[in-house]
Order: structure tokens, then C-alpha cells, then sequence
């Protein structure tokens, strides 16, 4: 479930050749504060992948919110005490 929306995320990627250095800037807008800029478009997207993993797992491990992309729906369950 987790590959299925990472990829299903990355599906929503935006990117733009920006004209003062010629490199290129990538963002997700459905995950707020998931941007990349790198030198070449294929080192832009897999920069935003990798940034994309790291802002999930920081919202699992916090317990944030967790927006739905494309119906898929990531919970967290909480550990009972035992």
C-alpha cells in the first residue's frame, strides 16, 4: 500500500525549468512542503521522491494527517497497552 502512494503521489508532481539558473523545481501541492530543485529534470524527480518518503515517514511517526491521493488512504493504528 505504502509503493502504491508513493507512486500515486509522484503522479501529481508539477515541475518547471526555471529561467534564472536553468535548473528545474518540482513540488507536490497535495503534500505542502514537498519541493525539489536539482541541476537535470530526471535528479529533480528523484530528489522530490526521496523528499516525498522522508515527509510521509515524518507524518507517520508524528501521527499528522495524511492526505488521500487518488483514494488511497494511509492510517496509522496506535499501539494499545498490553
Amino acid at each position: 500500500m505504502l509503493s502504491k502512494y508513493l507512486e500515486a503521489s509522484m503522479k501529481h508532481a508539477h515541475y518547471e525549468l526555471l529561467e534564472e539558473d536553468g535548473s528545474y523545481y518540482g513540488e507536490i501541492s497535495l503534500c505542502p512542503g514537498v519541493y525539489a530543485n536539482a541541476q537535470t529534470l530526471e535528479a529533480c524527480r528523484e530528489e522530490l521522491a526521496s523528499v516525498l518518503e522522508d515527509w510521509l515517514l515524518f507524518r507517520i511517526h508524528k501521527n499528522l494527517s495524511i492526505p488521500v491521493i487518488d483514494g488511497l488512504e494511509l492510517t496509522v493504528k496506535k499501539e494499545t497497552a498490553a
